[in-house]
């Protein structure tokens, strides 16, 4: 007991957590979006379960200044994933970056076609409020989500409460249309046919890939929903839906909130098959499998090694734990918040989230200040990029923000 008294005290004293700020956060309640709106839309999932919801009532108020340096942030990481992506490739740093063998050529064939377009991506930034400098904690670049919160519903939050939907930095739907029409005009050789799939008994996932859909067919495509497990691949002519009664019908793109690794760790066949696919030009797969190296979060070492010292980025480390006030073990493919491990500067665990994930190989991060309200409550900020900085959310929540967390609209005054 005595030994278990001491370690708690140390931890208290060295737990980066205590040496936070503690500030009044700029918000301005707001009467919620009726359920109705919700449930027309069919996205109830936003509701919650009663006891929790994840949309709250609260807007984060920022000056346009901070909106500035998020979108200016966002963007100059941008060229440094696009570089530290290319040094990878160059020096075939497969192993270091977990990719599986058989994704390499594909990667490969992707990232030197310009007609692999990478649609859309979310970059999760810590700072940017309340003086904090602004870091880089990782970039969702292959399936990432808050789609519909964070272009749909804070903006009719605004609406709703007739405030001015021009005082948020939220272009995220207008700019996936120009993506859209983008990779039309790229792939002028294809039809625009795109098939969009999730997996079943995934709400939450039904909605992003809903928003997507919308944008899409505003661009000129001819859109079908299907859950992957409805979903017919030949090797040698395409992607296909099955209508029954021998009726298939070819979809020359196709869209998968599905993560590369999945597909390829868990299912080779079908990686076997679509390499064909997209090889042969028998259709165009978003996004692109160059993605899953921006997706991995070994790509941060290779950022750092590159732009060492940049003010929007944490050292990062892959073999060894990082001796700041504070460091953060991560899995290179962990998802919402899982499989993370916060320490003090002496090697302690302070904060450990447990999930699916812990197979993958880790890399080490230096700690990352996140805003923290009177409420004990820390602020990420979601920035979506779509081929410029599009958009910004926030996500709200414990000092690791996961699947728990509420999101919350944003305003500028």
């Amino acid at each position: 007991l005595s030994l278990a008294i001491k370690t708690a005290k140390k931890n208290a004293l060295n737990n980066p957590l205590k040496k936070r700020t503690t500030t009044i956060m700029n918000l301005r309640n707001i009467p919620e979006l009726p359920d109705g709106v919700y449930k027309e839309l069919g996205w109830d999932w936003f509701l919650g379960d009663g006891e929790w919801k994840y949309l709250t009532s609260d807007l984060l108020i920022i000056s346009e200044a901070e909106g500035e340096a998020y979108y200016e942030a966002t963007n100059e990481l941008y060229q440094m994933v696009i570089e530290a992506v290319d040094h990878v490739i160059k020096k075939e740093l497969w192993n270091e970056m977990g990719i599986p063998f058989n994704m390499v050529n594909l990667i490969k064939k992707s990232w030197n076609d310009e007609r692999q377009l990478h649609l859309y991506g979310r970059f999760d930034l810590a700072g940017g409020i309340k003086g904090l400098p602004i870091k880089m904690m990782e970039f969702n670049a292959d399936t990432p989500t808050t789609l519909p919160e964070t272009a749909i519903i804070q903006w009719a939050q605004l609406k709703a409460n007739n405030l001015d939907p021009e005082n948020q930095f939220n272009e995220i739907y207008e700019n996936l249309v120009a993506q859209f029409e983008r990779l039309k005009n790229l792939n002028g050789d294809l039809e625009p046919t795109l098939l969009i799939s999730a997996m079943r008994e995934t709400p939450e996932d039904d909605a992003n890939v809903e928003v997507i859909g919308e944008a899409a067919q505003e661009a000129g495509f001819q859109v079908e929903y299907r859950y992957v497990e409805e979903v017919v691949f030949s090797p040698d002519d395409g992607i296909f839906v099955d209508y029954g009664d021998n009726n298939f019908q070819k979809f020359d793109f196709w869209f998968k909130l599905i993560p590369w690794e999945y597909i390829a760790y868990d299912e080779p066949k079908l990686m076997q098959i679509l390499n064909k696919i997209i090889s042969n030009r028998k259709a165009v797969v978003l996004n692109p499998p160059y993605t899953l190296l921006m997706q991995s979060k070994a790509l941060m070492k290779y950022m750092w090694d590159l732009h060492g010292h940049h003010p929007l980025l944490l050292n990062t480390s892959a073999k060894e734990p990082l001796r700041y006030e504070g460091y953060v073990k991560k899995v290179i493919f962990g998802r919402e918040g899982a499989n993370i491990t916060i320490y003090d500067k002496t090697g302690i665990p302070v904060k450990q989230v447990g999930g699916d994930y812990g197979a993958y190989p880790c890399i080490y991060q230096e700690f990352a200040d996140l805003a923290k309200d009177e409420k004990g409550q820390f602020y990420q900020a979601g920035l979506f990029y779509i081929r410029e900085a599009a958009g910004i959310g926030f996500r709200r929540g414990g000092l690791v923000i996961d699947e728990d967390a509420e999101f919350l609209g944003h305003y500028h005054e």
